[in-house]
């Protein structure tokens, strides 16, 4: 059989589930599925540009996609009213300041000799810099957040429309997404700076503890993202499914096709962001099969498999580092604005590492590391499973129990328990692959 077969057959089969999906659980589930699966996609191609095709060893996913998650919202929802004139000047100058603290220390520290008056001098600066940082930044908060905190309490974004009509201006989303790519490759060239010059188990450690920071900022600075209350309402670059039923045209084609308006307006809409996700998926792979195939990306893998016989040869691998891993993380906060955008709503409470960074290297794992195809593919695929084993857990565990009695403490436990077969089910997955496809279900060439 033929990679190209083999290949195709693969696609097939994990497309083949998804649809079979929804003939037994209905097209929304279905096409929830799809969607989320070119999203989980996106973010394993941009995982598999920094290990796949350089070896960096990134566990800090789930700050990047959370960076595209608050792209989207200060490019799409409006400005609070009165929220800037409030406290925002003092805000903004507080970060002035803080950036001017880090710029002071670190010029203090590279052009003083060194010595107990190097280390004295740039711990002043770092002390004093923080306590007039905080001194404009606190009252600033107190300020902003104090604005209708039940509904706002934030300073919103840059959306041009009213409180009433910034949905009318839903296509300014489609610009949050590269604004998220954006906000992710510059946090991606600080931590660079920083940690690429660690051992890659160290620079594991980095980048996780960095995403929990930027979570951790998230859920905090309610002044910057609302915090645990969240943004909701956040608008959407494809119709909504009440304007879709109060139109005519769209009622009667709808009920031509066997649909009743409720259910053909919300596939409908579905199927309008998958189509916008696949374009940005497609534009991704293309993307990345010509740098891969490009003679940067023989550089790259050549650092990855020989970083010693790379310098040697005089190519400079710090910065080929740092290049990939911006790229990388950029993708990264593309797909995080993306989903955001899906949600209509950023929850920074829901960033968790298990979901957002674990379940991605499994997909770059079992598809495939090196390879984008197999990226893709473990991305649908593993979405599929994470999705589907649930149900078909509480399935089996009341195929196995329907022979006790309903308060038997056992079948109680096992259903109670089935919940927790994806986890499971993810390890069983990664031990049987690595068992018998090493290099994953498409392999890199």
């Amino acid at each position: 059989m033929t990679d190209t077969t083999k290949n195709t057959l693969l696609f097939a089969v994990v497309f083949g589930l998804i649809i079979g999906s929804g003939f037994i659980q209905g097209w929304n589930n279905a096409m929830f599925i799809l969607n989320m699966g070119l999203i989980s996609a996106v973010m394993a191609l941009g995982v598999n540009l920094q290990w796949g095709f350089a070896g960096l060893f990134n566990v800090g996913v789930m700050g990047f996609v959370a960076l595209g998650g608050l792209a989207a919202v200060l490019v799409g929802m409006p400005a609070t009213p009165g929220a800037f004139s409030a406290g925002g000047t003092g805000v903004v100058l507080a970060l002035l300041l803080g950036a001017a603290t880090v710029i002071g220390a670190v010029m203090a520290y590279t052009r003083l000799p060194a010595g107990r008056g190097r280390s004295l001098a740039v711990t002043a600066i770092l002390i004093f810099g923080f306590f007039v940082f905080r001194g404009f930044l606190d009252p600033s908060v107190e300020l902003i957040e104090d604005i209708n905190p039940a509904s706002t309490g934030y300073l919103g974004g840059i959306n041009p429309g009213s409180e009433e009509t910034y949905r009318d201006n839903g296509l300014i989303m489609l610009l949050a997404w590269p604004v998220g790519g954006l906000f992710a490759a510059g946090a991606a060239w600080l931590i660079g700076k920083v940690a690429l010059g660690l051992r890659s188990d160290y620079l594991a450690i980095a980048t996780l503890g960095i995403a929990e920071i930027i979570i951790a900022v998230l859920k905090n600075e309610d002044w910057l993202t609302r915090g645990v209350k969240n943004v909701v309402g956040i608008p959407r670059p494809v119709p909504y499914e009440t304007d879709l039923q109060a139109s005519a045209a769209f009622v009667e084609r709808a009920a031509s096709l066997g649909f009743d308006p409720v259910e053909g307006s919300t596939l409908w809409v579905k199927l309008l962001y998958a189509v916008l996700f696949a374009l940005v998926l497609g534009l991704i792979f293309w993307l990345s099969q010509r740098a891969l195939n490009s003679p940067w990306g023989r550089m790259l893998r050549a650092i990855r498999d020989n970083e010693v016989a790379a310098e040697a040869m005089g190519k400079d691998v710090t910065a080929r580092h740092l290049q990939v891993f911006i790229l990388g993380s950029a993708v990264c906060g593309i797909a995080g604005a993306m989903m955001t955008t899906l949600d209509s709503q950023l929850t920074p409470g829901t960033y968790q590492p298990l979901r957002f960074t674990f379940l991605i290297w499994v997909m770059v794992i079992v598809g495939g590391s090196g390879s984008n195809l197999g990226a893709i593919l473990g991305g649908f695929l593993i979405w599929f499973l994470w999705v589907q084993v649930e149900p078909m857990g509480l399935f089996l565990m009341d195929l196995v129990t329907s022979g006790m009695a309903e308060d038997n403490w056992l079948r109680a436990h096992l259903i109670e328990s089935a919940a927790q077969m994806r986890l499971m089910t993810m390890g069983i997955i990664m031990i049987v692959v690595l068992r018998f496809s090493p290099r994953g279900l498409i392999p890199e060439k």
